[in-house]
């Protein structure tokens, strides 16, 4: 059993609560945006995972080193420099990404400033793509 503590952890706390809790009034809409965007294409319900992550559905892993967990199938944290999304790594991702409009990306992360600045039907594509990426990859 790993020593580590996990620090994305599902919460009761308010989605609704901390979005509004946000002092950037474009953020708080596209907060809810990405929110109805991701209920519709995950079929989960939206949960506060840590202090600041939307998390939609559950998976438990298990890396080789013993470490193990849950984690949101999906999620979005709307932070102070950027929305940060996070999604599988899937394989077609990168080809994904292409038309996918203005961002960044690193390891198992996209990041935007605005909904507008991104192409919104390629993230509805992508979503159940990367979940069932997971569950694949975590039965």
């Amino acid at each position: 059993m790993s020593k580590y503590k996990a620090k994305m952890i599902e919460t009761s706390k308010s989605v609704s609560a901390f979005i509004k809790r946000l002092p950037d009034q474009q953020k708080q809409e596209d907060s809810f945006s990405l929110i109805e965007i991701m209920k519709k294409q995950s079929g989960f319900q939206p949960k506060m995972w840590g202090p600041s992550i939307i998390g939609f559905g559950r998976y438990h892993y298990q890396y080789e080193s013993g470490h193990e967990g849950d984690a949101p199938l999906i999620a979005f944290s709307p932070r102070k420099a950027a929305i940060v999304l996070y999604i599988a790594n899937f394989e077609k991702k990168e080809y994904m990404l292409k038309e996918f409009g203005k961002h960044k990306t690193s390891k198992a992360c996209i990041y935007f400033k605005k909904l507008e600045d991104i192409n919104v039907e390629i993230l509805k594509k992508m979503i159940p793509i990367s979940i069932e990426f997971i569950k694949t990859m975590y039965k």
